[in-house]
């Protein structure tokens, strides 16, 4: 099975920055999707970041209007992780991140539904931005 970990939350102040990593234990899927979510309390868990990738020349990358321009997604495929930059967070950026992870058969152009359940999902990572 695969499992995710994420790791690099932590309190910051507003205009601060944060890494987020997500190792995986292997890498069963040649192309896949893995993708970055976060839940606030009392909100429905939302869409960050996504990243596919279906060889060393196949690359996308998507982002939430919310986090363009502040958050990177990428991958270091000889350590099967996942990060996610973020910069110039905001208070509104706190939540409980998550990474997951789905295979892709056919390319559509973006990732298949948060909801798929097909998605390996991490334990995830608290984010706390304050003022």
């Amino acid at each position: 099975q695969v499992q995710l970990v994420e790791s690099g939350g932590g309190s910051v102040q507003a205009g601060g920055s944060l890494r987020l990593s997500c190792a995986s234990s292997g890498r069963p899927y040649n192309t896949y999707c893995m993708a970055w979510f976060r839940q606030a309390p009392g909100k429905e868990r939302e869409g960050v970041a996504e990243y596919f990738t279906g060889g060393s020349s196949t690359y996308y990358a998507n982002y939430a209007d919310s986090v363009k321009g502040r958050f990177t997604i990428s991958q270091d495929n000889a350590k099967n992780t996942l990060f996610l930059q973020m910069n110039i967070l905001k208070p509104e950026d706190t939540a409980m991140y998550y990474c997951a992870l789905i295979p892709v058969v056919t390319w559509v152009g973006s990732c298949p539904h948060p909801l798929a359940r097909a998605w390996t999902w991490g334990q995830g990572t608290q984010v706390t931005v304050s003022s």
